[in-house]
């Protein structure tokens, strides 16, 4: 499952005329790196779940053969969030499936991912890669007195991160109202409360969450630079 419906509106004036998986990375749209990802992880039919400009999607992927997959796509008619989009696709999963986002590249070992959910008898699981980054400000420290004790400058804060990709039991789709506006994280808070098995797998790799026009111009530099060590 691929949901590719959202507006891109921090991606702006790029989105005005093109939906945010098919903008390029390289010679290809985003979308198109996502497609090879999954079929090299073994999976061969894919649902795209579209909505703003979805046409263009459909025009351009067909049915998913000259990538050697079977795409089949659910449109939503208006924004229903991430996991909004998902239940809105109900119909058209099976069993057990892996969901990402239309908008991130990832590059890691997704059968490992899957052969965890299963050992764990899991209803969802989410991936996790390690993250740090660097502070854009110093951080003070102060006792009772208010007399200054510490001055960290800069400081680097490290842990997980949700890549966003999962691998879900089509029952995990009973937590999302049907219809409304509903993010995943709201999604896996009620199935928590539900006491559905939820796990989260950490994941060694690579990933790119396309959500503004730096971390856009980051996804390019990063494959100009693969393409040049390749050559």
């Amino acid at each position: 499952m691929i949901l590719a419906g959202g507006l891109g509106t921090r991606l702006r004036p790029y989105t005005f005329l093109l939906p945010k998986p098919m903008l390029p990375v390289g010679p290809k749209p985003i979308m198109e790196h996502i497609i090879g990802w999954l079929k090299d992880g073994g999976i061969s039919d894919v649902v795209v779940s579209t909505g703003y400009l979805g046409r263009m999607i459909a025009e351009y992927f067909g049915n998913g053969a000259p990538w050697g997959v079977r795409l089949t796509y659910a449109t939503s008619p208006h924004p229903l969030g991430t996991a909004g989009q998902l239940k809105a696709a109900e119909s058209k999963i099976g069993g057990r499936f892996v969901c990402v986002y239309g908008d991130a590249l990832l590059d890691f070992d997704l059968s490992q991912a899957v052969a965890f959910h299963e050992s764990k008898k899991a209803t969802a699981t989410m991936v996790l890669m390690k993250y740090s980054e660097e502070m854009k400000y110093g951080f003070m420290e102060t006792d009772k007195e208010g007399r200054l004790t510490d001055w960290k400058e800069k400081p680097k804060v490290t842990g997980y991160i949700n890549v966003g990709c999962y691998v879900m039991e089509k029952q995990f789709l009973r937590y999302i109202p049907r219809g409304e506006v509903f993010e995943m994280n709201d999604a896996f808070k009620r199935a928590k409360e539900a006491g559905a098995r939820l796990y989260a797998v950490k994941a060694e790799g690579t990933f790119n969450d396309i959500g503004d026009r730096r971390s856009y111009k980051d996804a390019n530099d990063r494959y100009m630079k693969k393409i040049g060590k390749a050559t």
